[in-house]
């Protein structure tokens, strides 16, 4: 068991990390539905391997990477919403 969520956690941090590259290189922005989607879903995966092998202060740091990246997401889509 320990493989499997030591697998989603290592793909949640390749995402994060990922999206992290892309705006850095400029092909993402901070505005972009991809960056979020990245984070949020790189997240999720490191949330779900932290149930399996527990530490707060990461627990606490994932949560607060998906309530960005939901709000990112949320500030995306009332502007597509505003502008039609």
């Amino acid at each position: 068991m320990d493989i499997l969520f030591n697998t989603i956690g290592t793909v949640g941090v390749f995402l994060i990390l990922l999206a992290y590259f892309l705006i850095t290189r400029g092909k993402l922005t901070g505005e972009s539905l991809k960056y979020h989607l990245l984070n949020l879903v790189g997240a999720s995966l490191l949330l779900i391997s932290l149930m399996w092998d527990w530490n707060l202060p990461s627990v606490i740091i994932e949560l607060c990477w998906i309530a960005i990246s939901i709000y990112g997401l949320t500030k995306i889509y009332r502007a597509k919403k505003a502008n039609g």
